[in-house]
């Protein structure tokens, strides 16, 4: 089992298969003021189908609040599409 070339002092607080997705919480995380990195966990699909994805880590002193802000972000995804500011535009 190889794993991928990441700072050891690191913890994962996220992955997923979806790199747009892992950029979000990157984004996220960066907006909070939360350093983190974005890995691609490449594995070839012919032999090992289904294994790979995209991880986020962060620094182990952070990744309680990174993992709270990604929480919030899971329950509340739709306020990052643009789609809730028809309060502003009402005359």
């Amino acid at each position: 089992m190889t794993k991928p070339k990441a700072d050891p002092e690191l913890v994962t607080v996220f992955d997923t298969f979806q790199e747009s997705e892992a950029q979000v919480v990157h984004s996220l995380l960066t907006s909070a003021e939360i350093e983190s990195i974005v890995i691609n966990r490449e594995a070839p699909q012919d032999v090992l189908p289904g294994v790979g994805g995209v991880i986020v880590q962060v620094n182990p002193a952070q990744a309680e609040e990174a993992r709270n802000i990604i929480e919030e972000y899971k329950a509340n995804p739709a306020r990052d599409e643009g789609e809730g500011e028809d309060e502003t535009g009402a005359a």
